[in-house]
């Protein structure tokens, strides 16, 4: 199957992170993305030299004196000549036998790198191996040759100088290596055979408790570029069996997190339930638990690293957004101050800046909440940053509309930059969102649908079209229109659920209502809004108890206002009042003005 985009990246972060730590202070090599200039497994090649500077140079695992002669620099000075003006075979020809007649370590890189230069690849690969051959214990000379067999896709000749260069990394840097392996055979063009040619190369290492973690983490990786995402979760828990304390098998099984693959996430939880589990690990896994929409784990996992690793700050902006999305307004302020108050702790500017608007929206959005709408625009204000400046008046933007002046708002969206066709939409449907907000439903109608004129097929101003219908009461035209966008886009769940939603709440045409709704639900099964409109179906018709069962469960992983109404009507029915009044409590402190909980207190005749 494939993963989403995103969870890789997610994985990737973690990797990256976590294998920077197990090198240490070591530097990370650029790796080759054609058999132009490759670089050594590890360390990164040396620069290119000159004549005059090669009549010093060694290899550093064999050291000699130099064996530079006059007639030997006047060779190398024609080689060099000769390859810069126009004629690179004739110049390695000449630098390559010096190399030979000196066994110079930087003579013979410099060959590799003349016949990279000019794109042969076969006249490198038999510069590093005549390197080889002259300097027998030189690592560079196997590092080149593997890195241009790689390059040059000839994976089946890499099983021997693959194993003798894990058998000469040191034990502390394996672990580094393991993942510069797996990043390089990545881009093999038969991935399956890649995936088999390490798994024989590093048959030894596979059986070691020391190593076999890393190891099998590198071969599962390599299994799931190839798409054998059995394979890779086989490979995730035969690691983690060998050493349950390794970074590999863990991040390996955190991409692999899926409805569909159940045995990889225990493998993460193992991990992360040990005591040499990694920050950065724990993070990553929150991470995808939110893109899940699981967001009580992922508040209790960020919960738990910000109590042993307060100094962090990423995990306490994560934790703010989610306590902002829960509507626990006092937590998710203590917890973005903290945050803002560690950001200048970060290492990466750019992640910086980035934390810091989202903190500052964030900290906006509470101000909102609280009628506070100065304070809310001070938030918005400390944002200066090109990329987020639209974002920001966007916000703004609905402040103003917040406070009565929707004119003052329009203008300000209108006079937002649109350089690009995604910035004019973006305009257009920030205005479109303020008309909404204000209840201007009929303007908000027409301007989507003349959007829609020019752009008959988007599916996002049909969406959008739809509900504010809807709002207009034009029943048949919101039907329309979902039915439209399900024929163009069969996978938007959100199409199905709208069309369900609508005809249970209507109390209509509810076994169909049911069909649209469950079908959303297979498109987006951790979406709790999507299980509301479940719970609420199976209620219209009559299932009680199952409703309840849906419904506690989707107000316990989202404890929404929306969702609040419709569990507390369900209890109110069931004659469990004094838990329906705690619910609809609930409810009403995080948004008084939710219009479904207002319509059902209403036609319940209840008072809070």
């Amino acid at each position: 199957m494939t993963f989403p985009l995103r969870r890789s990246r997610l994985a990737a972060a973690a990797f990256l992170a976590l294998t920077g730590l197990a090198a240490q202070a070591q530097t990370e090599p650029p790796a080759p993305a054609a058999p132009t200039s490759p670089a050594p497994i590890i360390e990164p090649a040396e620069p290119a030299v000159t004549p005059a500077a090669a009549s010093s140079g060694t290899d550093k695992s064999e050291a000699q004196p130099s064996a530079m002669t006059a007639e030997l620099f006047y060779e190398v000075l024609m080689g060099e000549l000769t390859a810069r003006s126009g004629d690179p075979g004739a110049g390695y020809g000449l630098v390559l036998d010096a190399a030979r007649r000196s066994r110079d370590s930087k003579l013979f890189q410099r060959a590799v790198e003349i016949a990279l230069q000019s794109r042969s690849g076969d006249a490198a690969l038999a510069a590093a191996r005549a390197w080889k051959e002259s300097v027998p214990n030189s690592r560079e000379a196997r590092r080149f040759e593997l890195q241009i067999l790689i390059a040059l896709n000839r994976i089946g000749d890499t099983v021997e100088p693959l194993r003798a260069e894990v058998a000469a990394t040191p034990q502390v840097e394996r672990p580094f290596l393991m993942a510069v392996i797996a990043r390089n055979y990545a881009r093999a063009t038969d991935k399956k055979l890649a995936a088999s040619v390490v798994e024989q190369a590093l048959s030894e290492e596979l059986k070691s408790p020391a190593t076999g973690g890393a190891a099998w983490g590198t071969v599962g990786r390599l299994r799931l570029a190839a798409g054998d995402t059995a394979g890779a979760l086989d490979a995730a828990i035969k690691g983690q069996e060998l050493d349950p304390s390794s970074d590999g098998p863990a991040l390996l099984a955190l991409e692999l997190m899926d409805p569909s693959q159940p045995l990889a996430e225990p493998i993460v939880k193992r991990y992360l339930a040990g005591p040499k589990a990694q920050p950065e690990m724990r993070m990553a896994y929150a991470r995808v638990l939110v893109e899940g929409r699981r967001y009580a784990e992922a508040t209790s996992e960020l919960a738990s690293l910000t109590a042993a690793r307060p100094e962090l700050p990423e995990p306490w902006l994560l934790l703010g957004s989610l306590q902002v999305q829960a509507r626990q307004d006092a937590a998710a302020e203590a917890s973005l101050r903290r945050y803002m108050s560690l950001a200048s702790s970060q290492r990466d500017p750019e992640a910086q800046e980035r934390g810091l608007t989202q903190a500052y929206l964030l900290m906006a959005q509470l101000s909102e909440r609280k009628k506070d709408y100065a304070g809310a625009d001070g938030w918005l204000a400390r944002i200066d940053n090109t990329d987020d400046l639209v974002v920001a008046q966007v916000r703004r933007a609905a402040l103003l509309a917040r406070q009565g002046k929707l004119p003052q708002a329009r203008e300000l969206v209108r006079s937002l930059p649109d350089r690009t066709a995604d910035e004019k939409k973006q305009k257009f449907l920030a205005e479109v969102q303020l008309l909404r907000d204000a209840k201007q439903y009929q303007a908000a109608f027409d301007m989507l649908a003349q959007a829609s004129l020019a752009a008959p097929a988007d599916t996002d101003l049909i969406y959008d079209q739809a509900m504010v219908a809807e709002k207009l009461n034009r029943l048949d035209e919101m039907e329309r229109l979902l039915r439209r966008l399900i024929e163009l886009k069969p996978d938007n769940q959100n199409a199905y659920n709208a069309l369900g939603y609508s005809f249970a709440d209507r109390k209509v045409r509810l076994e169909e209502a049911r069909t649209l709704i469950q079908k959303a639900v297979q498109l987006a099964p951790d979406d709790p809004f999507i299980a509301d409109s479940l719970g609420w179906v199976e209620f219209r018709l009559g299932n009680t108890g199952e409703a309840m069962r849906i419904l506690e469960d989707a107000y316990k992983r989202r404890p929404d206002p929306e969702i609040g109404a419709h569990l507390g009507e369900v209890l109110w029915a069931v004659g469990q009042r004094d838990r329906a009044m705690t619910v609809w409590k609930e409810a009403s402190l995080a948004d008084a003005d939710n219009e479904t909980l207002q319509e059902t207190l209403k036609r319940l005749r209840v008072k809070l």
